[in-house]
């Protein structure tokens, strides 16, 4: 059987909808672009059907034009993550430095396209945090969430390629980290979470992108 026969896996899947991400953040597609790709992704049978998708996309890995950050490098010079488009570096030039989230007995989110400070400080009571970071721009190749928890929850989701260090401590909470142990590349991304939970927990998911609904005529 040829290769491009061969039916497609999810994780055949998952890696073209994990490039398409990366190519949405550097500008490379327009999120009508973007949509139209993934919904060809998903009704894709075979690897030979995956291919075209991304055939004029760079390869995963390719790196050219990363501006990662110089030690002692300041907030009103911020370096992205990714390779930055027009968009991204618009949203990476209005970089403060830090950003408060606070939540006391309601709720606070942040989805979609926004800037992920160098410094995020999330502090909960009674109530909840929801922070994707999917489609966010990473104002520099490391970032710290530091979360005060206090009979309370924050839900994080990061996209598949970032790695996780955990340093918050917990008293009678905890934090939990699912699919987000196996990355070992040097050069990937850093989310980095301090502080603590008490009475209260922090839960880590790694996902790829959303799925869009289809309507009930394309089905």
């Amino acid at each position: 059987m040829q290769p491009e026969h061969i039916r497609a896996s999810d994780a055949d899947r998952d890696r073209v909808a994990e490039q398409l991400r990366e190519a949405l953040a550097e500008g490379r597609l327009s999120p009508v672009e973007h949509e139209e790709r993934l919904e060809t992704l998903y009704r894709a049978k075979t690897v030979g059907e995956l291919a075209p998708i991304v055939a004029d996309l760079p390869a995963p890995g390719y790196r050219a034009g990363y501006g990662y950050p110089a030690a002692g490098g300041t907030p009103d010079s911020p370096s992205g993550m990714e390779i930055l488009g027009s968009e991204a570096r618009d949203l990476a030039g209005q970089s403060k430095g830090s950003e408060n989230l606070v939540a006391v007995f309601g709720g606070c989110e942040r989805r979609g396209r926004w800037l992920v400070e160098p410094r995020t400080n999330v502090s909960v009571l009674c109530g909840g945090v929801e922070l994707d970071l999917r489609e966010a721009v990473l104002s520099q190749h490391e970032v710290t969430i530091q979360v005060a928890v206090i009979m309370g929850g924050v839900d994080i989701t990061v996209p598949h390629g970032v790695r996780v260090i955990n340093n918050t401590s917990a008293i009678l909470g905890g934090t939990d980290l699912h699919g987000t142990d196996q990355v070992t590349d040097p050069n990937a991304p850093v989310l980095r979470l301090t502080g603590t939970c008490m009475l209260g927990g922090v839960d880590i998911k790694a996902k790829g992108p959303k799925r869009k609904k289809k309507n009930r005529k394309d089905r």
